[in-house]
């Protein structure tokens, strides 16, 4: 049959041949060298690797991207130094419900994933602590500590074959990311790996607000929300959210002030970046893409109270007109008596998709006892939020 034909994917010296034979095969790809001197394999510069062609759209998308298929000892890719996009998981299917639009928010910024797991040792909790305090501590705690690290690279190599698989089958874009699990506090451990490293954006999964209602106070979500300097995408498990270009209508909250302009600026560059291509093409009827209509609301303060401010929502829906023209903008307001209800019939009558905020970062007893609004709208709401601090 002509689909088991062999062709020539590559000729490459005798050790670069045995290593591009080495990671097609370990994708599930049959590979035969031609042209092999076994007397002098040093002499032998034209080595060709051949395939079947049925192998050759699979075969061409791992050499095309090797660097994602060609992992090193620990299972992950080697580095890369542009900037990142964090997703912690914990292997729940809300924290894995995230990968998608991280992958394609990624692919479209140039960036790379990195997979964070981050688990408790039993060990070192508090309530192994106090169980253990009256008995020394012997061979099982430390094969039970053993075990927890080991159960999750086990999961993580699993999550991480599965993406190169959806990779190889064009599910996912072709991304470079590394993977990685490490012993800490979930929420400790996000916030030092955002800190030490370029990242760009946070995405994390969440789940419904009735289960959020159940957990401890202090998600791991909260909690980085509430104390993180990057850009934080939250994504609840009831959303399939894919791609950017599935976000049509965003609520933004406004302050009325300058910070809305930076909040504003860093939205603008992760969804549907603003470029004279696209505002050229729409204004000469050339682009058939439905621009984002962002709603700009600005809610009362904690005692009911409208913010007073020189700049009115009109006035910043203008600004924004002139600055940023690949949108369309609506102005909407919120009872100072009814908030929470008027804040969900909002966002259900406009079709929201994704729900954006100034996040102003506090210390910590202001934490404590005046959560941040996105931890509150995390909380409250079902849709997707963006956190852009400011």
């Amino acid at each position: 049959m002509a689909e088991d034909r062999l062709i020539t994917v590559a000729i490459h010296t005798l050790p670069h041949a045995l290593a591009l034979k080495t990671l097609l095969e370990d994708e599930g790809v049959t590979v035969a060298l031609q042209n092999v001197n076994l007397d002098n394999p040093v002499v032998s510069p034209g080595v060709r690797v051949r395939i079947h062609e049925c192998d050759l759209p699979k075969a061409l998308l791992i050499i095309e991207n090797r660097d994602i298929f060609l992992a090193t000892g620990d299972g992950t890719v080697p580095p890369a130094k542009d900037g990142i996009i964090l997703v912690p998981v914990d292997f729940t299917p809300h924290s894995l419900n995230a990968i998608d639009i991280a992958f394609n928010i990624a692919w479209r910024h140039g960036l790379r994933i990195v997979l964070l797991n981050a688990y408790i040792d039993p060990e070192t909790s508090p309530l192994h602590r106090g169980l253990t305090a009256a008995r020394d501590y012997d061979v099982a705690d430390a094969e039970m500590h053993r075990s927890v690290g080991d159960e999750a690279n086990r999961i993580m190599r699993a999550v991480v074959k599965r993406l190169r698989e959806r990779i190889k089958s064009s599910q996912l874009p072709a991304v470079k990311f590394t993977s990685e699990v490490v012993e800490g506090i979930p929420e400790e451990t996000v916030l030092n790996y955002a800190k030490t490293h370029h990242t760009r954006l946070i995405v994390m999964g969440t789940r419904l607000s009735e289960k959020k209602e159940r957990e401890l106070v202090g998600s791991v979500t909260a909690e980085v929300l509430d104390s993180c300097r990057c850009p934080i995408l939250a994504i609840p498990e009831s959303v399939t959210l894919i791609h950017t270009d599935a976000v049509k209508r965003i609520l933004m909250i406004c302050n009325l002030d300058q910070d809305d302009m930076l909040a504003f600026d860093s939205l603008a560059r992760i969804f549907d970046p603003l470029n004279s291509d696209i505002v050229d093409a729409r204004q000469e009827g050339t682009d058939s893409r439905q621009p984002i209509e962002v709603t700009l609301v600005s809610l009362p303060d904690k005692h009911g109270r409208l913010l007073r401010s020189r700049c009115s929502v009109e006035q910043l829906a203008g600004y924004c007109r002139t600055n940023y023209p690949a949108y369309t903008y609506t102005t909407a307001k919120v009872s100072p008596d009814n908030i929470a209800a008027d804040f969900e019939a909002l966002c259900t009558n406009c079709a929201i998709d994704l729900i954006a905020i100034p996040d102003k970062k506090k210390n910590m007893f202001a934490r404590l006892f005046n959560p941040s609004l996105a931890h509150r709208l995390l909380f409250l709401s079902d849709r997707p939020l963006i956190a852009l601090p400011i």
